[in-house]
């Protein structure tokens, strides 16, 4: 019996240990290609558990020696005060409970697009502890409190939020936006279908410093909402290093692989 537990908790850590290694491996490769750009675009499938994980790489990585780091959620605005005064709060069970017990993080009908998960709200307590330590972070929401309008309303109204944060950010600091894949697009691609944005959030922004990755995986799972929301296999794909896009009709500036995505924990109970 105990022969067994010490077994499957070795494996545990060693499974939590390989996808940390990744994440620090991607995250190499995006700071490589991204150089001193300030804002950096990373489009995302919603819902992973690897994804938050490289999110925390990076902001771990650009926050050493003093640098100031935002990390911009797609999460609506009103939770901004609520997700700072996490970030400034001892992590302790009263703060947790002000945090998850929002309405934001309660959704469990088929609505639930994966932008709501533990692994979501691990990120921000490793955040929460980074700041602690005298990491100069910020973290905000820039969606829309409602989608009414539309997706391109949406989007316009993300994009101009994102400019007056950018605008607002001090001297030497990186501005990280973690959004979905659709909103990372620099242009519509071809063959869209008719209801999506003719002018993806990113493509608004193209006047600034910034740089839109395209965050896929070799193999695994995504989440999706087609007619309801759930888990999909990713087509198994050889490995592959990144890939630059300088192409004036580009989707995106970079493509990255990781290894394997899989689905977060998404029940917050």
């Amino acid at each position: 019996m105990h022969s067994i537990f010490r077994w499957t908790t070795s494996l545990m850590l060693a499974l939590g240990m390989a996808v940390t290694a990744h994440a620090d491996d991607t995250a190499a490769q995006i700071r490589q290609h991204t150089a001193d750009h300030r804002m950096l675009v990373l489009g995302e499938f919603h819902g992973t558990r690897e994804t938050p994980l490289l999110v925390r790489q990076l902001v771990d990585d650009y926050s050493r020696n003093g640098a100031p780091v935002l990390l911009a959620l797609e999460l609506p605005r009103a939770e901004t005060p609520m997700l700072r005064d996490y970030l400034a709060s001892d992590g302790g069970t009263a703060a947790r409970q002000r945090l998850h017990g929002r309405a934001f993080w309660t959704v469990r009908d088929d609505q639930h697009d994966g932008r709501r998960s533990r692994d979501m709200l691990a990120l921000i307590e490793d955040l929460r502890a980074l700041k602690a330590q005298g990491r100069v972070i910020d973290l905000v929401g820039y969606d829309v409190d409602n989608s009414d309008g539309g997706n391109q309303a949406r989007d316009d109204r993300m994009a101009a939020e994102l400019r007056r944060l950018y605008r607002r950010l001090p001297e030497g600091a990186r501005m990280l936006v973690l959004t979905g894949n659709v909103h990372a697009m620099l242009q519509r691609p071809a063959g869209a279908p008719p209801e999506m944005q003719t002018q993806p959030m990113a493509s608004l922004l193209r006047d600034l410093d910034m740089y839109s990755v395209r965050l896929e995986a070799q193999r695994g799972h995504l989440w999706a909402c087609l007619d309801r929301c759930k888990a999909l296999p990713i087509r198994d794909q050889p490995a592959r290093g990144p890939e630059v896009d300088t192409d004036a009709g580009r989707e995106y500036d970079l493509w990255v692989w990781m290894p394997e995505l899989s689905v977060g924990t998404l029940d917050q109970q």
